[in-house]
């Protein structure tokens, strides 16, 4: 009888991954008019372009699109069965753009790139960086991001090795966002459907928006959502994995924060009828099933996008915080041995990009 036990995928450990390895992931994606859904029912996202079809007609789609943030997510979820099976936490983002829309109907697939290592000094585990890309059927990039990410070494060491941390790119600059549709066509009567009179030239470079709203994480709704995404680590969905961990608990899987922080951002920002970059991002703090999510935004930068009238870019920083409604509190800690460090209620600080009527 053949050795079943070979056939068994333990997922990658810290000392499995070398620098150029190049990884073609599982499972093509095929999306639905369910995943849609189900992506409205766990946020509650009201964008009016990934929300109606005739509003995304109107702008100038050939129809609505998937919000970029799920097809970021299914993307993500095809990459986790080799870099973060065996994950503490995904730490953060950069670099990251989007390309075309994604369309119910659309197949999406990935491949990832180990860009760097960081052994940590505990010999327990090591930070990650890849690269990965998310494709249509058609070879068109949907999405491409770095992040990285702290693994679980199989077995600890004392032979901790030398750390390859890559140049991580910046802010995606505006002749590298790509505006989805060929002119953006926007009225009076398309103001009223968003929901907000306000658009590109009125808003100020400093400018802070509370988003005001809260919302609570059921245990339900991040694992629904980690299943949706096809996102296997353990942290996230496997309690007898983690009761014996240190923190005893299922971690809430970061990007359902993203999603979070950015539909509460309709407050504010209603007419962001799209994201096209992920600059930069950080997992400050775990968070758990239980905890009420609120969010702001700061403008970093107003953007104009070369060759258009039509459109602009708006680069936000958004805060994400557990149980702390936001208004004008500081993120980090301004005084003694944590200064400069996150306070232990924000959960994602995110540098982003997104594409507003003009």
């Amino acid at each position: 009888m053949a050795d079943t036990a070979s056939k068994n995928a333990t997922g990658n450990f810290y000392e499995d991954f070398e620098i150029g390895q190049r990884i073609v992931h599982a499972t093509p994606r095929t999306v639905t008019e369910g995943d849609i859904a189900l992506y409205t029912g766990l946020y509650g996202s009201r964008f009016a372009a990934t929300s109606a079809e005739t509003y995304a007609r109107d702008l100038g789609y050939p129809r609505m699109p998937v919000d970029a943030l799920l097809a970021f997510h299914l993307v993500f979820g095809k990459s986790v069965p080799d870099i973060s099976l065996n994950a503490v936490a995904n730490l953060g983002y950069a670099g990251g753009r989007f390309g075309v829309p994604l369309y119910p109907g659309d197949t999406v697939s990935t491949t990832s790139e180990v860009i760097g290592l960081k052994p940590n000094s505990s010999g327990k585990n090591g930070n990650v960086y890849v690269r990965s890309i998310g494709v249509n059927q058609d070879g068109e990039t949907v999405v491409e991001y770095v992040r990285w990410v702290m693994v679980n070494r199989r077995a600890a060491t004392d032979e901790i090795g030398e750390a390859q941390i890559p140049d991580l790119p910046g802010a995606v600059a505006a002749e590298h966002l790509v505006v989805p549709v060929d002119r953006l066509s926007y009225d009076d009567r398309m103001v009223e459907l968003s929901g907000s009179p306000y658009l590109w030239g009125d808003y100020e470079v400093g400018e802070k928006i509370d988003h005001v709203d809260g919302m609570t994480i059921e245990e339900s709704d991040h694992m629904l959502a980690t299943r949706l995404y096809q996102n296997t680590a353990k942290v996230h969905f496997n309690q007898f994995a983690q009761k014996d961990s240190r923190i005893g608990r299922r971690l809430v899987y970061g990007g359902h924060i993203i999603s979070l922080a950015r539909a509460l951002s309709f407050n504010g920002l209603a007419n962001a009828f799209t994201i096209a970059a992920i600059n930069a991002g950080s997992h400050c703090n775990p968070t758990f099933a239980g905890d009420t999510i609120h969010a702001w935004s700061e403008v970093l930068e107003r953007i104009q996008m070369p060759g258009r009238d039509d459109v602009g870019a708006l680069r936000l920083r958004t805060v994400a915080t557990k149980d702390l409604p936001c208004g004008e509190f500081p993120y980090t800690a301004t005084e003694g041995e944590k200064a400069g460090k996150y306070l232990p209620n924000v959960v994602l600080d995110l540098d982003y990009t997104v594409l507003m009527p003009r």
